[in-house]
């Protein structure tokens, strides 16, 4: 089975690019800074419960949905570091 992606490489893939938005836009809809936002988008930043009800409202799906993404990927992340 494969590694699940970190949820900002969905959020990138499946909400940002096909909608045509830029990074300071997302973030200016979600309410949080760029820097914040690009630091999810990257992989250093995880989804917490607040942002997982912003991404809810924005993108679609519930929170808990992209919790568990989040879950998850933390979860393969523990296991493969033994």
């Amino acid at each position: 089975m494969r590694n699940p992606p970190h949820p900002g490489t969905v959020i990138r893939e499946l909400c940002l690019d096909p909608l045509g938005l830029s990074v300071h836009e997302a973030a200016d809809g979600l309410g949080l800074q760029p820097a914040i936002f690009a630091e999810l988008l990257d992989g250093r930043l995880g989804i917490s419960p607040e942002m997982a009800l912003r991404l809810s409202l924005a993108f679609g799906g519930s929170a808990e949905s992209w919790l568990q993404q989040q879950a998850l990927y933390d979860l393969a992340t523990a296991s493969a570091k033994g």
